[in-house]
């Protein structure tokens, strides 16, 4: 678990990113097993009980694509609904990033911030690293 600065951090950061981009709902950051690490204002314990159990079926879900389809790690699912969008990125450290949007909002200028927020986690998140034979 993130120290207390840094997990206000990673809030501050998260409640950034949702303000950065109009229809932007929420994010939340997990671990790759799925407890949270930080969320932006506005998530409530059974929200973030909802979206790790979601989010870890989608990394199962996009780690199993991943493995059938092509080489390569996986780096983000998106889920469109017919009234919002939810983000699912893998950070370069192993934390998960999931934005929910709304139907209207800019789907670019959110792939965007969300690219922008994966590529500076490591000054917010820990390092969580590959079991080993996880590749095999």
């Amino acid at each position: 678990m993130p120290s207390a600065r840094i997990a206000d951090n990673l809030g501050r950061a998260l409640d950034s990113l949702v303000d950065r981009v109009p229809g932007a709902q929420f994010a939340v950051v997990l671990s790759p097993d799925g407890i949270r690490l930080g969320a932006s204002r506005g998530i409530d314990a059974e929200l973030a009980e909802q979206l790790s159990s979601m989010v870890c079926g989608l990394q199962a879900l996009g780690t199993a694509a991943a493995r059938v389809c092509g080489e390569g790690e996986l780096h983000q699912v998106v889920i469109q609904m017919s009234r919002a969008f939810l983000f699912h990125a893998t950070t370069g450290n192993g934390a998960i990033l999931t934005v929910g949007i709304d139907g209207d909002a800019e789907v670019g200028d959110m792939a965007y911030e969300v690219a922008m927020f994966v590529a500076q986690a490591g000054e917010y998140l820990p390092v969580y690293l590959e079991p080993a034979g996880a590749e095999a």
